[in-house]
């Protein structure tokens, strides 16, 4: 109970001072972290999240955020991606790039794990994270070409993800299970074709009753939105009971609404920055409390993941991918490193943990996350403001 008081109370002194706050080198995240491990270290303690009530409470919680912020990002950006031809090449070539090389890096430096867990940890990494980079994408000294970019990318990169991680779930069930080599790719296909149906057909199904249902003044303002989130959550849970992955689902109900309903993404700004913001701090708070007894076992190949995850391992396919876009050094190495890991790492890593329960190195798995997450919100949180800065005073110059 003293954990949710004081989480109330750091949410009322943060949204008083949330104006000054803003004009200083942290992020709101950093504060709700900070907040979690002090209550974690003074009234808490050892918190095992892949085990009961913890690990139901937190999921809970972070599952409902990421499947809300999958479809509002989605029906946000939308297929207008295909236009920004930067954010395209970050998507479709840099994306895949990014996992295959976290993989790579993750079987090197932890020999002992299942190359399949290596591949959890590289595509539970790959997504950044748009609340993170909110800074940078609202600094309107960095052009907006740029800022779009990194928008758009971070929009759109956690729905790319999830099918990579479920490809790699799969195929830790069918190795753990001693099932045949077929056997993963049966739950792949159930998993991506399920959540998928299931996204187009509620997603254009339920926005064409809110454009109808506008067209005609039935539906007012306010509950449009309501909605909105109400299609975001069937397209969840139609599809987990079908089979299907409820996220794979929600993000392309996202896509399939914003097709639909054109404005959908405006009407849904609205929650991304107040009961999307009061859900993405509050798991960065749970994660806080969560994340202290992992630095007691923390290892210097841990540390090094995540500092290559957050550097080379995000950089070198960022690079790659713009190879032709004549783009400078600069810009490419400012894109490269705001690609901030939060609240997707953290919940497909716990979805990991749900599906797998117990696997081999899954302590090494949610050790890499949580810590490259938590460098993550420091390091991008930290270099935000000045970066962009100084980034867009040389671009001007050389304009």
């Amino acid at each position: 109970m003293f954990e949710i008081l004081f989480f109330f109370i750091i949410l009322l002194l943060v949204a008083v001072f949330s104006g000054l706050i803003g004009k200083l080198p942290i992020s709101f995240q950093m504060i709700f972290i900070l907040a979690g491990m002090f209550i974690g270290w003074l009234v808490t303690g050892y918190v095992d999240v892949s085990k009961p009530p913890y690990s139901t409470i937190i999921f809970l919680i972070a599952e409902i955020a990421l499947v809300l912020v999958l479809f509002s990002d989605a029906s946000r950006v939308g297929l207008k991606a295909l236009k920004n031809n930067l954010s395209t090449r970050l998507l479709t070539i840099g994306l895949p790039l990014t996992i295959f090389l976290g993989v790579i890096i993750a079987t090197l430096i932890f020999p002992s794990i299942p190359w399949w867990v290596a591949g959890l940890i590289g595509a539970a990494l790959a997504p950044t994270d748009a609340a993170l980079g909110q800074i940078v994408v609202q600094n309107k000294k960095v052009s907006e070409r740029i800022r779009s970019t990194i928008e758009i990318e971070s929009g759109l990169n956690d729905g790319g993800s999830v099918p990579f991680l479920l490809l790699f779930i799969s195929i830790g069930i069918a190795a753990e299970a001693f099932k045949p080599s077929v056997y993963f790719i049966q739950v792949l296909l159930a998993q991506v074709g399920f959540g998928t149906l299931v996204g187009l057909g509620v997603g254009i199904g339920g926005g064409w009753m809110v454009l109808k249902a506008r067209e005609k003044e039935w539906i007012t303002p306010n509950f449009q939105r309501i909605a909105f989130l109400a299609i975001a959550v069937l397209t969840f849970l139609i599809a987990d009971e079908l089979g299907g992955s409820g996220f794979i689902a929600a993000f392309i109900g996202g896509l399939a609404v914003g097709y639909v309903v054109k404005d959908a993404g405006k009407i849904l700004i609205d929650f991304s920055e107040t009961e999307g913001q009061l859900l993405n701090l509050t798991v960065f708070f749970l994660l806080g409390i969560a994340i202290l007894p992992l630095l007691h076992t923390l290892t210097w190949q841990i540390i090094l993941y995540a500092i290559l995850s957050l550097t080379i391992i995000r950089m070198i396919p960022v690079a790659i991918s713009l190879i032709g876009t004549k783009l400078g050094l600069d810009s490419i190495l400012f894109i490269g490193w705001f690609g901030p890991r939060g609240l997707a790492s953290i919940v497909l890593a716990l979805l990991a943990l749900q599906e797998l329960k117990v696997f081999p190195g899954d302590n090494i798995f949610l050790s890499v996350v949580f810590v490259t997450v938590l460098l993550s919100v420091f390091a991008h949180g930290f270099t935000a403001s000045p970066l962009s800065n100084i980034y867009a005073r040389k671009n001007k110059q050389n304009n």
